[in-house]
């Protein structure tokens, strides 16, 4: 008998498959004394050997999907599983003291730790970590518990966990990861977000994954309608098989409109764009039909190293971005790290609310080291391509202007010194806080365009953390008071003659695509794999008639009469 879990549907698709838990192994250790010391000897060689031959095989799969920047980190810990320094003194205590190998390498590594951590040189603070990481993973094996790690599966899989981080997802192997289910998170968490980027179906606050699923279990994860059955019968998952080749068909019914424009039902068109993480996204956008990149997420550059990049490797990685879009529009948001984003690396203090803490273009008007490295690497890539920079988290004018005088200061400096910098950049800001949606008619006046980012501007208006299951019914996209503050930002931009695009999930959701026609929106930029159902949905509406309904829902009182009101006028299911 299967068990079912309910959560959020959190990226499309159907995935069947054993599961694979990803969680942190509990390492208990106790001190023994050993009488056979050589055989505890060659105990500890044989854990040695298995973590060795891990770490290449992690170090290959970083260096072929990370590439070598990442890899470097694995090599490090290489080096410490062939220092004599590091294992001599572990045979030492095995010998002479008779303990077991567990113990001995806690020790000799606590030592070396505390060393290198009391050291005033940020190297060999670093060495401390990679000495921490790499007997974690020994004495894992000397305790023969698995540690997890997803560029190490093999095999077709779901994967259960409690959460999973952006560098987590980024890592997931598409080839034999089939899909993922964890306790917590929504639909707009970072891990749906790259789950539909990477066309994985997903199913997000379950509450319960990892407390009812075993390792090796067949689970079934309803990416589409938000459930996980566990343990199903031959004939569910002969069912779900069935479900799973129509949702195929459907997808190459819309497959059709790869090349076709996004033009309404009465000949109107509108741009429909991508929210991408990584150079490697470009592909899904191209070949989901994306017209754009409406929405660069820089920091995933700065994710999952030890260390910030260089200008020379975001330079690449913005340059790859812009030539593999040909000419078509590249709109890059500048870091982004704060909130649930953080960087180890730049010790920043622990905030009561990060949310609404230092971040964004808090943290880089501040830092502006970080911040002009970055905007130099863009302004070197911008001959190119087409590209257009937007500031995130902008409260205040004042913030806005100060950010742009840095941009053209860096501008400027850099035509000095001959190096060709594009005259057609486009510069613009998100808005996702209320105060600047509110005040749009004067940022209008700063901007060259507005990005709307529903995500975070429905959190704050409706003052409900959008990670936070408990208030998750305040998450409302629909609610007439965050309609209200989108029109009022669109209306702003069209008077002054500026362009507004919104890269929050809200913008290739079936429900608010004809209210978005209708308030006016230029540019739609969403996950790639939600491109083409959008533009099949753009196409049987028509825009004058998405009009029409603008002064209804924005004088409804609640989310619940705007749904209706919708589905009903609409025919949306």
């Amino acid at each position: 008998m299967s068990t079912e879990l309910k959560g959020i549907g959190a990226s499309a698709g159907i995935a069947i498959a054993k599961a694979y838990r990803l969680e942190e192994p509990e390492l208990t250790i106790e001190k023994k004394e050993i009488a056979d010391t050589e055989a505890e000897k060659q105990r500890f060689e044989q854990a040695i050997h298995q973590s060795k031959s891990e770490l290449e095989k992690i170090k290959d799969h970083a260096n072929r999907e990370l590439g070598a920047d990442k890899a470097e980190i694995f090599a490090a810990h290489l080096l410490v599983l062939s220092d004599p320094e590091m294992l001599n003194p572990v045979f030492d205590k095995i010998g002479t003291e008779g303990i077991n190998a567990e113990v001995a390498m806690k020790e000799t590594a606590d030592m070396f730790v505390s060393m290198f951590e009391s050291m005033d040189n940020e190297y060999m603070k670093e060495r401390a970590a990679d000495i921490r990481d790499v007997t974690k993973r020994v004495i894992a094996h000397l305790l023969g518990v698995q540690i997890p790690n997803p560029s190490l599966i093999s095999e077709e899989v779901v994967i259960i966990a409690e959460d999973l981080t952006p560098s987590d997802t980024a890592q997931l192997n598409r080839q034999f990861v089939k899909g993922f289910t964890t306790d917590i998170g929504g639909r707009t968490s970072h891990s749906a977000i790259m789950a539909r980027s990477m066309e994985i179906p997903a199913v997000v606050g379950t509450k319960q994954a990892t407390s009812n699923i075993e390792n090796g279990v067949m689970v079934i994860v309803d990416g589409i309608d938000g459930d996980v059955l566990i343990d199903p019968s031959d004939d569910v998952i002969a069912q779900y098989k069935e479900k799973k080749a129509k949702y195929e068909a459907q997808k190459a019914e819309w497959a059709k409109l790869v090349h076709e424009p996004t033009v309404s039902k009465d000949g109107q068109h509108v741009e429909l764009a991508a929210n991408i993480g990584t150079p490697d996204d470009v592909k899904g956008v191209l070949e989901n039909g994306g017209e754009a990149v409406g929405l660069y997420r820089t920091e995933f550059l700065y994710m999952g190293r030890d260390q910030l990049p260089t200008e020379d490797e975001q330079f690449e990685a913005y340059k790859t971005v812009l030539e593999k879009m040909e000419g078509k529009t590249v709109v890059v948001r500048t870091l982004d790290i704060g909130g649930d984003k953080e960087l180890s690396y730049l010790n920043l203090p622990k905030e009561m609310n990060p949310f609404l803490g230092f971040r964004a273009i808090r943290l880089c008007l501040e830092e502006q080291d970080i911040f002009r490295t970055q905007l130099r690497a863009l302004l070197r890539a911008s001959s190119y391509g087409n590209l257009k920079i937007m500031f995130p988290m902008v409260a205040t004018v004042s913030e806005f202007r100060e950010a742009k005088a840095i941009l053209l200061e860096e501008k400027e400096k850099l035509v000095a010194k001959g190096i060709h910098v594009s005259n057609s950049i486009e510069i613009g800001m998100m808005v996702e806080i209320p105060s600047t949606a509110v005040m749009a008619d004067q940022f209008a006046k700063e901007v060259d365009f507005f990005s709307i980012g529903t995500n975070d501007l429905i959190q704050y208006t409706m003052a409900a953390d959008r990670m936070n299951e408990r208030v998750s019914y305040l998450y409302q996209p629909y609610n007439p008071a965050i309609l209200r503050l989108i029109s009022m930002v669109i209306d702003a931009a069209h008077k002054e003659g500026k362009w507004v695009g919104m890269c929050g999930e809200m913008a290739g959701d079936t429900i608010a695509i004809p209210i978005l026609m209708g308030l006016g929106l230029d540019e739609f930029s969403m996950s790639a794999t939600s491109i083409l159902p959008a533009r099949a949905q753009i196409k049987g509406l028509e825009k004058e008639q998405a009009k029409s309904i603008k002064e209804t829902v924005l004088s409804m009182s609640s989310s619940e009469e705007v749904i209706e009101f919708v589905k009903k006028t609409f025919h949306i299911q």
